[in-house]
């Protein structure tokens, strides 16, 4: 009977875990090593080395209605993307309105969890903490590991010959990285072209004097900004598209993404994807096509080797008098706390089960929460995540035996283990993702039956936003106001922009209604094909 739950970590799916346990009657304890909750997005110009933390500048690439737990949403009055700053509010507000900052011990550090001798039975952990130089040992029904996947910088040094042993200017990884001004005037060359390396060749651009990005894939850039300038993944992320890619052939799906993409500008003029290759990855950035169309960033493809002070690329090129070199190449993750025999075995999420049980243990008391990389919201997938969790802890929700999980682990694993960087850059489908967990979980809302008793819903979570309010509308945790939520979201993506009100005040999102209601003969065709293919579903 789990009763005692050990939360390690107070960022987004801590706090969200600390609140799911609530719910289900356990008693959570959250341990944070930190100063404050907010896990990466509590921002400070520290560079300890034993955290990491976002730069100064960033925006979210997922917009508030996209990204918020699902019975809380952003404040009306937010943007709908969102600097460091208002996410860290936005989680004292959440702690504040559910008082779970009673339940968590700050400067808390977390040097071990181990198995109890008698866990086979009992499935309980002993959980050592430090606090102000004091040790302390617990002993907890369940734990919830809470730690996220950005945790160690990936610096694959060994594959650039010289940076080592002769290169004489500064290299850095990007998690050294807090704002601009040391590179003022300098010549910089920044390798990753992930959304980090984005961001950052496009800031520092600004004052350096020559920023080059260095790339070795294929990469198709996106803008925040969708059609009728409401956020990409609000018009993108529904299930209707979802569906569609489900049902078409995969080459019809690519072809028709890669030429919407290009419809903003072309990729291939710019040297940055081909709508040949087969792997490729996506960024969200805003400013780096005009950086590149006015020559302030430069886009260069992989360094081959580097001397004292210039880097030689793979096509015979050399740019000279390089003064920095930064490394944006992401993040390995590891649980150092965990006994061995657990922690390594866990070498991606497809090593655990549905992503977050791992398989071999003979008590499911053991969740890991967060280690996901999905095209949506990380912080809802966590929080759907922790509320299943947390309802298979509380005996509400089963897992099979651990001989039917680690079968299923074992056939959605590769046959060739993936370096660190390919690793982290392999995505889920946001929705195929969540109704997965959802569906386990007994929230999944259906949109056949919401097309017989609330029609008007039923189109509004088909065919507009899959936000994270459709998963509270039935279920355990279901919350009597995610109707009005949902029906309400355009009105509240629009609400910060309205500081300068115009004559014609009509509301932009009313064609968004009539559009459903005109669709709806689509909608009972697609309420058809869910029902007649819910054995399969369009999943991952």
């Amino acid at each position: 009977m789990v009763r005692r739950v050990a939360v390690i970590g107070a960022g987004a799916g801590g706090l969200a875990s600390v609140k799911c346990c609530l719910e289900e009657g356990l008693e959570p304890t959250c341990f944070e090593s930190g100063e404050d909750i907010g896990g990466v997005w509590r921002y400070t110009d520290s560079r300890d080395s034993r955290r990491v933390s976002v730069y100064r500048s960033v925006i979210t690439n997922t917009s508030k209605e996209m990204s918020c737990f699902s019975d809380f949403p952003f404040p009306q009055d937010f943007p709908s993307y969102l600097s460091h700053g208002l996410v860290l509010q936005y989680f004292r507000m959440y702690a504040r309105h559910f008082g779970l900052l009673r339940h968590v011990r700050l400067q808390t550090r977390v040097l071990s969890v181990r198995r109890r001798p008698d866990f086979t039975t009992s499935g309980q952990w002993e959980v050592v903490t430090e606090a102000g130089g004091v040790r302390e040992s617990h002993v907890f029904d369940a734990v919830m590991v809470c730690t996220g996947h950005y945790q160690e910088p990936y610096l694959p040094l060994a594959s650039f010959p010289g940076i080592e042993s002769r290169f004489q200017g500064q290299c850095l990884h990007s998690r050294e990285y807090r704002d601009v001004q040391e590179f003022r005037g300098k010549r910089v060359l920044v390798v990753g072209i992930g959304n980090t390396g984005g961001d950052l060749s496009v800031e520092l651009s600004r004052v350096a004097a020559k920023v080059f990005l260095s790339t070795r894939s294929h990469t198709w850039v996106l803008s925040r900004v969708s059609e009728h300038g409401f956020p990409r993944d609000m018009v993108g992320t529904t299930r209707f598209n979802h569906l569609l890619e489900w049902l078409l052939p995969s080459a019809l799906t690519r072809r028709i993404k890669f030429r919407k993409f290009n419809s903003w500008f072309n990729h291939t003029n710019y040297g940055l994807a081909s709508s040949k290759s087969s792997k490729f990855k996506m960024i969200i950035n805003d400013e780096l096509p005009f950086c590149l169309l006015s020559g302030t960033v430069v886009l260069k493809p992989n360094v081959k080797e580097f001397t004292e002070s210039s880097a030689v690329f793979e096509d015979g090129t050399t740019e000279e008098n390089i003064d920095v070199v930064l490394f944006a190449t992401g993040y390995n993750f590891s649980f150092p706390f965990l006994e061995e025999s657990v922690g390594s075995a866990i070498d991606d999420n497809r090593s655990l089960y549905k992503c977050i049980f791992p398989p071999q243990l003979e008590k499911p008391t053991l969740a890991i929460i967060g280690l996901i990389q999905l095209t949506g919201s990380i912080m809802v997938g966590a929080e759907m995540q922790a509320r299943w969790v947390t309802g298979v802890f509380a005996g509400w929700n089963k897992l099979p035996p651990p001989s039917r999980m680690m079968a299923e682990v074992q056939k959605s694993k590769p046959p060739v283990k993936r370096n660190p960087s390919e690793r982290e850059n392999l995505k889920m489908s946001f929705i195929g993702y969540m109704d997965k967990i959802a569906a386990c979980a007994g929230v999944k809302p259906s949109v056949v039956r919401l097309l017989l008793t609330d029609p008007q819903l039923a189109l509004a979570i088909f065919f507009g936003p899959c936000s994270p309010y459709q998963y509270r509308l039935v279920g355990r945790g279901s919350w009597s106001g995610a109707r009005a939520a949902i029906l309400s979201q355009w009105q509240r993506t629009l609400k910060p922009l309205r500081t300068r009100v115009l004559g014609d005040s009509s509301d932009s999102s009313d064609s968004w209604c009539w559009m459903c209601l005109l669709a709806l003969p689509a909608a009972l065709t697609a309420g058809f094909l869910f029902s007649k293919y819910s054995w399969a579903g369009p999943q991952l």
